[in-house]
């Protein structure tokens, strides 16, 4: 009997770590890679790789998903680990205990929500963690207007404490949700994240290209809490929130990179982004001035009506603040300049390629979570959520030939559990084709690979994605979704009793 549960033979096997990019075999036993080398042999299962490249599975780390519908679709966009880090989760504990309940496809981990501490804390509200269930707490203002008070901060600062020591990947922090924050607030949470060893994942506090608080303003003040905390600051969707100021705010960034601070970025390669219409830089008076851009570039996801102006704005904020929305911020399509920026923002030496991936949304504005597949006709959602890391290896690795594809796999997998690791342990053997690593892995045609949802048509799966494994376990075979398969496992820190 072979000592191999399964052989993946003579594929392009490509390791970023050890920068590996040669024919190859791999073996996996019990979830695990146990050799990479050649003539490898399994009994029964063998994956016939010729042709195709085998690569550690993309490890997505900004995935509001988080579901059954939303694991499938970005399978076949070549994903095998989808967490939910800006926003995050309250309580951690509890939610974690839901997803092993529900299973999942991919595995799964999430940040300390520090919102929804400060929802609960400021509001007495209590809602569910997500998009939706943050959109809907903006009925209670105080959470995004107010200074917290110094018993405020405590009780917000012991949540996070408390969702930390539960197994919290970090803490999500929002801050352009809640831009009325103070400082001391910011500083004290930072100093937690650095003294717990784990990352900030921070929407910055402000979206805007001109000044007062502006974009600029929101990271140079990011910068400043890196070097005064001591804490890593992850900037989430580095292309959305840069709007046309890209170009500055990397030099921004990269500076501080040079200095020794721990700043990194992410980015996805689209110009438009998508939010909750409730979004508090949106009920900005300034608006069309801030972003670059007059209402219609915001769009109603499930109706795909654009808005007319700030009273329709309004009207739609009370009549459902959790409706999601698309920002089209660049107009890469038609515009050369808008291209240069999103190129900035995608290519930044060492960032990550992140999805932002949606929930999907049914015609009636309810989240779907259910289990049919292909997902409902009226299932709809971002291109994004479904097409991202495709989408970039096919446009600026493949046919643009922008970089290598060893270093764009490496964007898409290593760089993620690098920014990971120093505080999650279980990163180390992830996004790495090496034995003793986790058999998360994709296997693509390279020639085939490509997303195929676009704004008309948002719930198409990527193309090109031949086999996917989950802690060694087959999601995607031959092209085909196994419709059984939960081999999801939770991705958390060591949980203190």
């Amino acid at each position: 009997m072979s000592k191999y549960d399964l052989v993946i033979s003579r594929g392009r096997v490509i390791d970023p770590e050890t920068n590996f990019d040669g024919i190859a075999d791999v073996a996996i036993k019990d979830g695990r890679i146990a050799v990479v080398g050649d003539g490898l042999e399994a009994d029964q299962d063998t994956i016939d790789a010729q042709g195709l490249i085998v690569s550690p599975g993309f490890i997505d780390i900004h995935a509001h998903g988080q579901s059954i519908p939303a694991d499938r679709m970005q399978a076949f966009d070549g994903v095998t680990t989808a967490l939910e880090l800006e926003l995050g989760v309250l309580p951690v504990g509890r939610w974690y205990e839901e997803q092993a309940h529900m299973g999942r496809v991919l595995n799964y981990g999430a940040s300390v929500g520090w919102v929804f501490g400060r929802i609960a804390t400021m509001t007495a509200q209590q809602v569910a963690p997500g998009l939706e269930g943050m959109g809907r707490a903006t009925s209670d203002r105080r959470w995004i207007d107010n200074v917290a008070s110094p018993e405020e901060l405590d009780d917000i600062l012991d949540r996070v404490d408390t969702g930390l020591r539960e197994g919290g990947l970090g803490i999500g922090f929002p801050n352009g949700y809640a831009p009325g924050t103070g400082m001391k607030e910011l500083s004290q949470l930072c100093e937690l994240a650095a003294r717990s060893g784990v990352p900030t994942f921070t929407h910055i506090a402000y979206m805007s290209n001109v000044d007062p608080r502006s974009s600029i303003d929101a990271y140079t003040r990011l910068i400043g809490l890196a070097g005064s905390t001591g804490a890593h600051m992850h900037i989430c969707h580095f292309n959305s929130t840069s709007l046309h100021e890209v170009e500055r705010a990397a030099k921004l960034v990269s500076t501080a990179q040079l200095q020794g601070l721990k700043v990194t970025v992410e980015a996805y390669p689209y110009g438009t982004g998508s939010t909750v219409v409730s979004a508090e830089f949106f009920s900005d008076r300034d608006f069309a001035a801030r972003m670059g851009s007059d209402y219609s570039s915001i769009e109603l996801l499930v109706d795909r009506r654009r808005l007319r102006d700030r009273e329709d704005l309004i009207d739609c904020q009370a009549k459902d603040p959790g409706a999601l929305v698309l920002l089209h911020f660049l107009d890469v399509a038609v515009n050369p300049r808008h291209r240069d920026l999103l190129d900035i923002s995608v290519m930044f030496p060492g960032g990550a390629i992140a999805s932002d991936a949606m929930p999907w949304t049914l015609a009636n504005g309810t989240t779907y979570i259910g289990d049919e597949w292909p997902l409902p006709a009226d299932a709809t959602s971002h291109p994004r959520s479904s097409g991202t890391f495709s989408k970039f290896l096919r446009e600026w690795v493949h046919e643009r030939r922008e970089m290598s594809l060893i270093d764009g796999i490496r964007k898409c997998s290593l760089i993620p559990a690098q920014i990971l690791e120093p505080g999650t342990p279980q990163m180390r053997i992830k996004g790495r084709v090496q034995p003793g690593c986790d058999a998360d892995l994709v296997v693509f045609d390279l020639d085939r690979l490509s997303d195929r949802a676009d704004f008309h048509h948002m719930n198409a799966p990527a193309q090109g994605v031949m086999h996917l494994l989950v802690n060694g376990e087959r999601v995607i075979s031959n092209g085909e979704l196994s419709l059984s398969a939960r081999p999801g496992r939770p991705v958390r820190r060591h949980v203190e009793r």
